[in-house]
């Protein structure tokens, strides 16, 4: 189970940018980069590794290490959470799809056949229920039928605080490989610099799983 510590706003430095971003009817930021995933691709694909449980165990680690995107409001005052799992789209036979939950702490080589039977029990569930630890998911999906540059996504009133982390269709230009990947976070506790990091920390766990 994750646990969370409240943290004092008193001595909190974005005090004024939280009041502020919480009174908005939309209150998040986001956007969309382009990220090279070109010698992290090829090992994926030598070592026949699933590409989007790959791809999802480099993401949530890199959105952990963001210590903003495990914030979230609660009542007025913010929690933070030592670990997000992420609660991911899985698509269905009939076109629809269901919510899967997934920690990411495990050894690379442990998580794949853990994340296997987990999306297997999901597909017979077919829940689209996050459950009582929903304040402590990255909620995550992907569209890999599509390259694109902007992502419009819905949220709900009023407003959550859980990240929200996209991705596309992979392409090529000039013999490197791409994907886009999306952030959307709520502006309250994430700052352009926070998501910054996000992608850094993103670039990271891609170039160490291509060193394996």
């Amino acid at each position: 189970m994750p646990t969370a510590r409240k943290l004092d706003l008193s001595a909190y430095a974005r005090k004024a940018h939280f009041d502020y971003f919480r009174s908005l009817s939309y209150p998040y930021v986001g956007v969309t980069v382009n990220v090279e995933i070109t010698d992290w691709i090829r090992t994926v694909k030598e070592r026949r590794h699933p590409f989007f449980f790959s791809f999802l165990y480099a993401v949530t680690n890199a959105a952990n290490q963001v210590q903003e995107f495990r914030q979230r409001i609660e009542g007025d005052g913010i929690i933070e959470f030592d670990e997000c799992a992420s609660s991911y789209t899985v698509a269905l036979p009939d076109e629809s799809y269901c919510y899967c939950q997934l920690s990411c702490s495990l050894p690379f080589d442990e998580f794949l056949p853990y994340a296997a039977a987990k999306q297997e029990a999901a597909k017979k569930e077919k829940s689209l229920v996050d459950g009582e630890n929903a304040q402590a998911l990255f909620f995550i999906s992907s569209l890999p039928w599509l390259r694109y540059s902007n992502l419009i996504q819905p949220v709900p009133i009023p407003a959550d605080s859980n990240p929200r982390i996209t991705w596309g269709k992979y392409f090529e230009e000039s013999g490197r490989v791409f994907i886009p990947v999306t952030v959307l976070c709520h502006h309250a506790l994430v700052d352009g610099v926070h998501i910054s990091r996000f992608y850094d920390h993103l670039e990271r766990q891609l170039r160490l799983h291509a060193q394996l």
